[in-house]
C-alpha cells in the first residue's frame, strides 16, 4: 500500500522512540493520493470526516494493533480539514487531530530564544489556550534538546506518553504540540524519553499555575492578562529621594484561622494584611517568595514552579487581587525572587532531559553544599532567558513593583561557602562567576527598560563593588542593596550589656564610613530571627524594662540612620519567641494596650509616620549633605549625635543614648540658632517608656560645642533615642 511505514517505524513510534512524529501522522501527500495515519491506542474503528459537510471520507485500516491506523484516499490530491471518528470502548467520538497542525512556533521566536534575548519568552513556552484553524485547544512548547522523545500527558488522554507526541524543532531543542479541545484547569505533564532511554515525567517549567505539594502536576491556564503600569505615585514611592519603610511578610505564618492553624487565603489577607500594613504607616509590603515550592520549611526560597503563585493561599486571580488591594491602599509590593537555585526533585529541573539541561553539570558548579539545591547554568542562553524572562514577568502580569533578589553573593562568588578544591575557577582563574554576573547585569537592565518605576534589591553579603552602579558602568544594576555589614555590626553592639558598649563604640558609627558606596536599605528581616538567633527582643540584653527601651532606642537610631527601612514581621511589636513559620505570629501579645507590646507596635507607627512626614530623614540618604556626625566619639557615656538634612536645609536632630543613665544637661554642636521641637521620644510613656526627656522643645544657646557656634544642653533619656527638628522646617 502506498505510503505505509514499515513495521520497525510503527514499534518505534509506539514504543516512544520515534521522535518525528509529524512526518508520519495526520495528513501527507504522496504520488497516489492522501495518506493519513493515526496512532490512537485501545481504539477499535476509525474514520475520516470531512469538516466542512461532515460526510464519511474513509475508515481508517488498523495496521498494527497496538493502535496505528491508516488509509489512502486516492482521488484527493490536496489537504482539507477533516476530523476522526474515534470508536473507544463501543462509543463513539469526534476528534480533531492533532498532527494535521503546523509548526507552532515563529522563526523571530525560535532565533530569539536560542539565543537567549527573548524578553517574554512565557509568551511562547508552556501551555497556551489557542485557536488554529477555528479550533479552540491548547498549545504546548517545551525546551528539552537532549530527549530523545517528549508527550504531553494529563487527564485529558489518560496520562498515557503514547498518545500525544510532540514536534521536534530541532534548530533550538523546543518540543512543540497543539492538542485541540484541552481546556483551562487540566493537568498534565511532560512525559520525556531523555537521551539515556529513561522515561522521566516533568512538570512545565513554564507552568502558570500547579497543583500544590504532595501534588506535582501543572495545571494549564491562559496567562495572567497584563497588570496596568505603574501610576506616577506608585514609580515615585520606589525613588532614592523617598521615604521606603518596608514590611516584609510571610504569608504563611503572618496570621492563621485560630481555630484550626489554617493559613488566611489570598483574599483575607487582601483585606487583613494590607489594612495593617496601612495602618502602621509601612510604604512598601515585601513577601517572601510566594512561587510554588515542595517543601514549607523552605519559606519558598526553593522553588520549583517559578512561574506559578502558589496554590496554599487560592488562585492566580486571587493572589492578583492581594496585589491590587495593596495598591488600591497606596502601597508597593516587592516580591522575594530566587534565581540562586532550585531543588533536585524529580518532577522539577534536575536532569531534565537526562542531562544537566538547567543547571551545572559539575557538582563544584552545579550544587550548592549549605542547602543541597542545584545552581543554574547562567552560561546557558535558555536558563539565563528562561530567569530574565521570570523577572519580568511577575512585574508585567501580576503588577509587582520591585524584586528582591536573594542570595546575590550565593550567584557571583564560585566559592561561596565551598573549600579550597571544592569550586572552579573562572575562565581568568578567578573566583567570580562572570556567567551569573552578565545575567544580573541582562536582567536588571531588562526591568529597567520594559518596566518603568519598578526597582530591584540585592540581598549581597560581600563587599562586591559596585551592586547599585547602572550595568553600562561596570556595576550589577541594582537600585538598592541590602546593608548585612549595618546589621550585623548594631546587632552585635545591642547584644552587649551597656557597660560593655564603650568599648565597641565603633560597631555603630562604622557603616557611615561606606555608607555612600551603594544605595542601602537597612534590613532587619527573616534571617535575624531563625535559626537559633532567637527574637530581635531576645537579643537585647538586661530585664524586659531594658530589655524593651533597648529595643525602642535601637528602632529609633535605625529610622534616623540613612538608608531605606525594612522590618521584618513580628518585630514591629517585639515578638519574644523565635519565627515559626508553622504557625501565627503571637498576636495576643498586643492584648494588653498599655503592655510593652504595644507600646512597641505604636512607636514603629509614629516612627514610620514621622519618617514619612519629615524629608531631612529620607530626601538625602544617598548623598553626603543629608548626613553630619556631631557626636560619634562619646564611647565612655555611648551616646551617638547625627544630623539629617534635606535638599532644602531643613534638619532633624538624632541623639541615642544606649545606656540605662539619664543624662541632664548634654550638651550638642549645632550648626543653627533656634528652636528645636522634640518630635519623637522612643522614652515616652506613651511607648511604655519612663518619660524622660525636654518637654516638647529646647532652645539653641550661642554656646560655641562641637565646632559649632551653637549648642543644646538636652535631657537625654536612658536607653532612649531622641528625633528633634529645628523649627522652620
Amino acid at each position: 500500500m502506498a505510503g505505509y511505514p514499515d513495521q520497525d517505524v510503527i514499534t518505534a513510534l509506539v514504543a516512544g522512540h520515534y521522535a518525528d512524529p509529524f512526518s508520519l501522522l495526520g495528513m501527507h501527500h504522496t504520488e497516489a493520493g492522501l495518506v493519513v495515519r493515526a496512532l490512537l491506542p485501545d481504539a477499535s474503528a476509525v474514520t475520516v470526516i470531512e469538516a466542512k459537510n461532515g460526510r464519511r471520507v474513509t475508515d481508517l485500516n488498523c495496521d498494527d494493533p497496538r493502535g496505528f491506523f491508516s488509509a489512502l484516499i486516492p482521488r484527493r490530491k490536496n489537504p482539507f480539514h477533516y476530523r476522526l471518528a474515534v470508536t473507544w470502548h463501543e462509543h463513539t467520538y469526534l476528534i480533531e487531530d492533532p498532527y494535521r497542525f503546523g509548526p507552532l512556533l515563529q522563526d523571530i521566536d525560535s532565533w530569539l530564544l536560542a539565543e537567549g534575548t527573548h524578553l517574554r519568552p512565557w509568551e511562547r513556552l508552556g501551555a497556551h489556550p489557542e485557536v488554529l484553524d477555528d479550533v479552540a485547544g491548547m498549545r504546548f512548547a517545551v525546551w528539552a534538546p537532549n530527549a530523545r522523545r517528549v508527550s504531553v500527558v494529563g487527564e485529558f488522554n489518560f496520562w498515557d506518553g503514547r498518545r500525544h507526541p510532540m514536534r521536534q524543532r530541532r534548530e533550538n531543542g523546543i518540543w512543540e504540540l497543539f492538542l485541540p479541545a484541552v481546556t483551562v484547569g487540566q493537568l498534565y505533564k511532560y512525559e520525556i524519553i531523555d537521551c539515556h532511554g529513561q522515561t522521566r515525567l516533568k512538570a512545565d517549567p513554564y507552568a502558570f499555575e500547579a497543583q500544590m505539594r504532595p501534588d506535582t502536576a501543572s495545571l494549564t491556564r491562559g496567562l495572567p492578562p497584563p497588570a496596568d503600569p505603574p501610576d506616577a505615585a506608585r514609580r515615585q514611592a520606589n525613588g532614592m529621594n523617598q521615604p521606603i519603610a518596608i514590611y516584609e511578610v510571610h504569608l504563611g505564618s503572618w496570621r492563621r484561622h485560630a481555630e484550626n492553624n489554617f493559613w488566611l487565603s489570598y483574599l483575607e489577607l487582601a483585606e487583613q494584611l494590607v489594612g495593617y500594613v496601612k495602618y502602621m504607616g509601612f510604604t512598601h509590603i515585601e513577601l517572601l517568595p510566594i512561587n510554588e515550592h515542595p517543601f514549607d520549611g523552605s519559606w519558598g526560597y526553593q522553588p520549583l514552579g517559578i512561574y506559578a503563585p502558589t496554590r496554599r493561599f487560592g488562585t492566580p486571580e486571587d493572589f492578583r487581587t492581594l496585589i491590587t488591594a495593596a495598591h488600591q491602599a497606596g502601597l508597593n509590593v516587592l516580591l522575594d525572587w530566587v534565581p540562586g537555585h532550585f531543588p533536585s526533585d524529580e518532577f522539577g529541573l534536575a536532569h531534565f532531559d537526562g542531562t544537566a539541561l538547567y543547571e551545572y553539570a559539575d557538582p563544584k558548579e552545579g550544587r550548592h553544599q549549605d542547602w543541597n539545591t542545584l545552581i543554574y547554568n547562567y552560561g546557558r542562553n535558555e536558563v539565563r532567558n528562561y530567569l530574565a524572562g521570570n523577572a519580568l514577568f511577575w512585574l508585567e502580569r501580576y503588577g509587582l513593583d520591585g524584586l528582591r533578589v536573594d542570595a546575590v553573593a550565593s550567584m557571583i562568588y564560585r566559592d561561596y561557602s565551598r573549600a579550597a578544591g571544592e569550586w572552579v575557577p573562572n575562565f581568568y582563574g578567578g573566583n567570580e562567576n562572570l556567567e551569573a554576573i552578565a545575567f544580573l547585569r541582562y536582567t536588571n537592565h531588562t526591568v529597567g527598560t520594559q518596566r518603568d518605576g519598578a526597582i530591584t534589591v540585592a540581598e549581597e553579603s560581600t563587599s562586591f563593588s559596585g551592586v547599585t552602579r547602572p550595568p553600562d558602568a561596570g556595576g550589577l544594576g541594582f537600585h538598592y542593596k541590602w546593608n548585612m555589614g549595618w546589621m550585623n555590626d548594631t546587632l552585635h553592639y545591642m547584644q552587649l550589656d551597656p557597660v560593655h558598649r564603650k568599648y565597641h563604640h565603633h560597631q555603630m558609627t562604622f557603616s557611615m564610613v561606606y555608607a555612600y558606596s551603594e544605595n542601602f536599605v537597612l534590613p532587619l528581616s527573616h534571617d535575624e530571627v531563625v535559626h537559633g538567633k532567637g527574637s530581635i527582643l531576645g537579643r537585647m540584653p538586661g530585664d524586659d524594662w531594658q530589655k524593651f527601651a533597648n529595643l525602642r532606642a535601637y528602632y529609633g537610631f535605625m529610622w534616623g540612620h540613612p538608608g531605606k527601612k525594612l522590618l521584618f514581621m513580628g518585630n514591629e511589636f517585639a515578638q519574644r519567641r523565635e519565627w515559626n513559620h508553622d504557625v501565627s505570629l503571637d498576636w495576643h501579645l498586643l492584648d494588653d494596650e498599655s503592655g510593652y507590646h504595644a507600646g512597641v507596635q505604636r512607636l514603629v507607627r509614629d516612627l514610620n509616620q514621622c519618617y514619612r512626614s519629615h524629608a531631612p530623614l529620607y530626601e538625602c540618604d544617598y548623598t553626603f549633605s543629608g548626613f553630619q556626625w556631631l557626636v560619634s566619639d562619646d564611647h565612655e557615656n555611648s551616646v551617638f549625635a547625627f544630623l539629617r538634612r534635606d535638599n532644602a536645609g531643613n534638619e532633624m536632630l538624632v541623639v541615642s543614648n544606649f545606656t540605662p543613665v539619664p543624662r541632664q544637661g548634654y550638651r550638642i554642636g549645632v550648626p543653627h540658632g533656634g528652636r528645636w521641637h522634640e518630635v519623637l521620644n522612643t522614652d515616652s510613656a506613651y511607648y511604655h517608656g519612663s518619660n524622660t526627656g525636654n518637654q516638647g522643645e529646647i532652645h539653641s544657646e550661642p554656646i560655641p560645642w562641637h565646632y559649632h557656634g551653637y549648642s543644646l544642653s538636652l535631657t537625654l533619656p536612658p536607653l532612649a533615642t531622641l528625633f528633634l527638628l529645628r523649627e522652620g522646617e
